[in-house]
């Protein structure tokens, strides 16, 4: 399997769960945006977004559903929840939550924040979807108020779908405004071996293969 990946975009998703699972694959690393950056890239892809998986004649663009995805190929992976299980909507309320309801108003934050130019760049709508993932958020501190993850009373798919949230909101320099059930999990995630490394080969494989490893000129402070 190939999957094209930037750093630090939500691919990071799919990368992470390639190591947790432990199947083989290529990473791909592009420049960021690459629909501006790597005009190649929309032969491959269209949208020009990653991440992309490619596995045989299956492409996948959708983060969250390549996280599920994976879990397919692993029958049995604790990463996963079955149907018949108790926690089996809860688990799929997440997967989509972490896209549509937490990572959704983020992205017009960032936009609006550090993509546009300063002329085009909106205050109120900042503040505005601020204010909306940060309610949004506060799913996220009910559940681990409760427990040390999300679902199932295990970390799964579903957590690691969720956080890339929180590694985009502690870019954006919100995290000192998030609960601290949230900052507690949050910090027991990334202390996850599998999450570690894939920061590394991140880092390396962007080395290699002539891509910055710093994330995007326009997403530094």
């Amino acid at each position: 399997m190939e999957l094209y990946h930037s750093v630090s975009a939500r691919s990071f998703r799919a990368l992470w769960m390639f190591e947790e699972l432990g199947l083989p694959y290529r990473l791909k690393m592009l420049p960021f945006p690459p629909r501006v950056m790597a005009r190649s890239f929309l032969e491959l892809n269209p949208l020009g977004t990653v991440p992309l998986l490619i596995d045989g004649e299956a492409r996948l663009t959708e983060s969250s559903a390549i996280c599920q995805y994976l879990c397919s190929l692993v029958p049995g992976t604790p990463l996963s929840v079955q149907p018949g299980d108790a926690a089996y909507a809860s688990y799929l309320n997440w997967l989509f939550m972490s896209d549509a309801t937490l990572t959704f108003p983020l992205t017009l934050v960032l936009r609006y924040t550090h993509f546009e130019p300063p002329e085009r760049r909106q205050p109120q709508v900042v503040q505005d979807y601020t204010r909306w993932f940060l309610g949004r958020l506060k799913a996220v501190e009910a559940a681990t108020s409760q427990r040390e993850f999300l679902c199932a009373d295990r970390f799964t798919a579903a957590d690691i779908a969720a956080s890339y949230a929180l590694m985009l909101s502690e870019f954006l320099d919100l995290r000192e405004q998030w609960g601290p059930a949230t900052q507690a999990y949050w910090q027991r995630l990334r202390e996850r071996p599998a999450f570690q490394r894939s920061l590394d080969i991140e880092k390396q494989a962007a080395i290699d293969q002539g891509v910055d490893p710093m994330p995007s000129p326009l997403l530094r402070p």
